[in-house]
């Protein structure tokens, strides 16, 4: 158990998931940890202990249909014992380029890309990723928490930028509408025009923006919790993987950290495949993937579209379809 978990203590209805040493021992052999002889023909799903580099060079190429990543942005963080410190622009953009360069053969042609950063490593993931791919848009989310600042404005919002291998790309628009709050509702002839009425109020399902506002951050009380300091939720990674894949597509993260892309590709009947240098957080994405096979919950998400925070089913744990 690391030191992080053994220092904590618990309030009794916090759902934060840890590992035990009965899960240690049961979940360590489910790690895929040896690099094979011979590189794969096909390949494998599951977690890798392990650095990206190394195994992207046993991997198949022209096999992965979406490419998550989350790598550590270009600020100063401590990961469970690992430390990062920012670079300049120029240092970022170029480790950011060569990531993308090995991981590119990986993906086939119809592939969609998404990279995460903040304002600051933005400019390094257009730069590098416009090299590579067609950078479509910037998503950028809105953070709920944080720290205030006396002399600046306060970080409360990431982007995650959509890149395509090519023209040729899936965005399944009709399975990633958000529920909102109708608060002026419109009639014609006396009946809803474009919302409908339920007994949690008024409702009208809109086309997905590049603007994300109903975004939690996992914390103490939800069941996806972690200790992870950056985890993302599953609600964000469900809004990708819906528009970006469709069942059966492999969905591929070479920095899984506590596991998030894998357990919600698991929730959506799509094949996944993470790496992560960390073993804790390999751990606890192992537990969270055996987790997944218990319950298709994704918070937030509910009868085929996602709710605005704070409205409707968003107040409970939300039933996948």
């Amino acid at each position: 158990m690391s030191n992080v978990q053994l220092a904590k203590q618990r309030a009794p209805r916090n759902r934060t998931i840890t590992i035990t040493q009965d899960d240690r021992v049961r979940l360590l052999p489910t790690l895929v940890t040896e690099l094979p002889k011979h590189p794969f023909t096909t390949l494998i799903t599951g977690t890798i202990h392990g650095d990206y580099q190394e195994w992207v060079k046993v991997l198949p190429y022209e096999k992965v249909d979406l490419l998550f990543l989350d790598p550590p942005y270009n600020l100063d963080k401590a990961f469970n014992g690992n430390k990062f410190f920012r670079q300049s622009v120029d240092e970022y953009t170029k480790w950011l380029d060569h990531a993308l360069s090995i991981l590119k053969p990986l993906l086939k042609h119809t592939a969609s890309i998404y990279i995460c950063g903040d304002w600051y490593s933005s400019v390094s993931i257009f730069q590098a990723a416009s090299q590579h791919f067609i950078a479509r848009n910037r998503i950028t989310w809105e953070r709920e928490k944080g720290r205030g600042a006396k002399a600046n404005w306060k970080n409360s919002s990431e982007d995650i930028w959509f890149c395509t291998m090519s023209d040729e790309y899936t965005f399944n628009v009709e399975n990633v509408k958000l529920r909102r709050k109708v608060l002026a509702p419109y009639t014609m002839n006396g009946k809803p025009k474009d919302w409908h009425q339920s007994m949690d109020g008024n409702f009208r399902d809109t086309h997905p923006s590049n603007i994300w506002t109903d975004i939690t951050i996992p914390f103490w009380s939800m069941p996806e919790n972690t200790d992870h300091p950056t985890q993302k939720s599953e609600k964000l990674l469900a809004k990708i993987i819906l528009a970006s894949t469709n069942p059966g597509d492999f969905v591929f993260d070479p920095f899984l950290g506590s596991g998030t892309t894998s357990v919600v590709a698991k929730k959506l009947e799509r094949k996944f495949l993470g790496i992560e240098l960390d073993q804790e957080y390999c751990l606890l994405a192992a537990k969270r993937i055996e987790l997944a096979g218990e319950t298709k919950t994704i918070q937030g998400f509910a009868d085929g579209v996602f709710w605005e925070r704070n409205t409707g089913n968003m107040l409970h744990a939300c039933k996948s379809k």
